[in-house]
């Protein structure tokens, strides 16, 4: 109200400069009358908090305090420097975008002036594009610019269209108050906006998060004569990484990483769909040639054009201490030799899910495993990660990690691997989600030829 009672001072002071219109008492009621309205529509305004809700009743009422036909508010798009038509009262026109300093609201944008057309057709920069459109005839106009206080930052145009007799000095004063007030209010509706669209995003980005940590292990199972650790790092988005400890109907287990290409709701589900499907065959396989040949031909439908999925599936004998594995296009995965002092990548043996049709995926292995030897299965995620000068972390940096701290239990070395990737990752958030899955096979383990036939 304080706002409407100042704009209605601001106006009063105006009127010491239009001394005919004392003269003429109706006229001088129909001024009091739009003085009342403004200061209406500045509470209401004032009132509202919903962006098109605001854009609606600024029109609306300005159309009718004025006494034009009808009106029409632009809204300023910084990035692509160009006006937005969001509201055109009495009909709709749909989204009309107009470059800065094309047609007469473009004009009035570019230059930030008040402009008052008393013959639009006569008017080289009038574009009728609307009025063909729509059937309308313009016959007279006024554009004022929304420029929002205090540094006059443009928010919009409004265009106000066929008064009778046209539009005079009172109406350019009124509108010219008037338009501070809805830029005002605009801005501040806008920001509110993008709060409530931020927060929705977060709370999606949360509820995509705890669903994805869902899917994930509670908790590691336990392996007599190994360790097992794990991590893991959603990124900003909803991501795709998956892994897994499965005991298989054998007696063999299955440690299983997986990364869907891409950031959102759709990798998520179908990593879900991913993560079912072999809870599933791992009841009854244990052969991951066949798992994983049996996954593809479920899932294939649910791929979408251009997605795909990268995924390592090994399967430890913890009685024979051996490792095989199908590699499916996988990224880091590093055998160490803790006696050598070296380390092997595990190969890839096929090509990732939804690259193709083919449902072949050939095993590799059998590789021995050795007290104190160590498995590193990792995402892409984990070797991403910049530094402030934009350099990655990269595989070579992870082996060197990897071997620094080879003689500790799996648990430090994931702890280890964490933290060095983590200090890399200075140069702003995780592009990616980054897993670890370390294993162990511990001293003190029984050989297989140790063990009772």
């Amino acid at each position: 109200m304080a706002s409407g009672l100042a704009t209605h001072r601001t106006l009063a002071t105006d009127w010491r400069f239009d001394a005919p219109s004392f003269e003429d008492p109706k006229s001088l009621r129909k001024r009091l009358d739009a003085l009342s309205r403004l200061v209406d529509l500045t509470g209401r305004l004032a009132a509202e908090h919903d962006l098109d809700a605001v854009l609606t009743a600024a029109a609306d009422l300005a159309c009718r305090a004025v006494g034009c036909e009808r009106a029409s508010l632009f809204v300023f798009d910084e990035a692509a420097q160009s006006l937005i038509m969001r509201v055109a009262t009495e009909v709709e026109l749909g989204e009309l975008r107009l470059p800065l300093g094309q047609g007469i609201a473009g004009w009035v944008a570019e230059r930030r002036e008040l402009v008052n057309v008393p013959d639009p057709a006569a008017d080289l920069r009038w574009s009728d594009v609307a009025d063909r459109v729509t059937g309308f005839t313009t016959r007279n106009l006024l554009a004022a610019p929304l420029l929002s206080p205090p540094d006059g930052k443009l928010v919009g145009v409004l265009q106000l269209l066929n008064k009778d007799k046209g539009f005079d000095g009172f109406d350019e004063r009124l509108v010219t108050a008037f338009a501070s007030h809805a830029a005002i209010a605009i801005e501040r509706a806008a920001l509110l906006d993008d709060a409530k669209q931020s927060q929705s995003m977060k709370m999606n980005l949360d509820v995509g998060r705890q669903i994805q940590a869902g899917f994930l292990p509670k908790c590691l199972p336990t392996i007599p004569g190994y360790e097992i650790a794990a991590w893991w790092e959603p990124a900003e988005g909803v991501g795709g990484d998956y892994y897994d400890v499965l005991p298989l109907p054998d007696g063999r287990v299955g440690l299983v990483i997986a990364d869907v290409s891409g950031h959102g709701i759709g990798p998520s589900l179908l990593m879900a769909s991913v993560r079912a499907m072999l809870h599933v065959l791992a009841r009854t396989e244990s052969d991951p040639s066949r798992i994983l040949s049996l996954l593809s031909e479920t899932i294939r439908g649910d791929f979408e054009l251009g997605r795909f999925v990268t995924l390592l599936f090994a399967v430890l004998d913890p009685v024979k201490h051996e490792l095989t594995w199908v590699n499916a296009g996988h990224g880091p995965s590093l055998l160490l030799n803790r006696r050598a002092g070296t380390c092997k990548m595990l190969e890839t043996t096929a090509l990732p899910l939804g690259f193709s049709d083919d449902h072949d995926f050939p095993t590799a292995g059998p590789l021995p495993l050795a007290t104190g030897d160590l498995l590193l299965l990792a995402t892409d995620g984990a070797i991403e990660l910049c530094d402030e000068k934009g350099e990655m972390f990269g595989r070579r940096r992870l082996e060197q990690v990897f071997l620094a701290h080879q003689h500790e239990p799996a648990t430090a070395v994931c702890e280890a691997l964490k933290a060095a990737i983590i200090a890399a990752g200075t140069n702003g958030p995780p592009p990616d989600d980054v897993t670890l899955l370390v294993l162990e096979r511990k001293a003190g383990s029984p050989d297989s030829e140790q063990l009772p036939a």
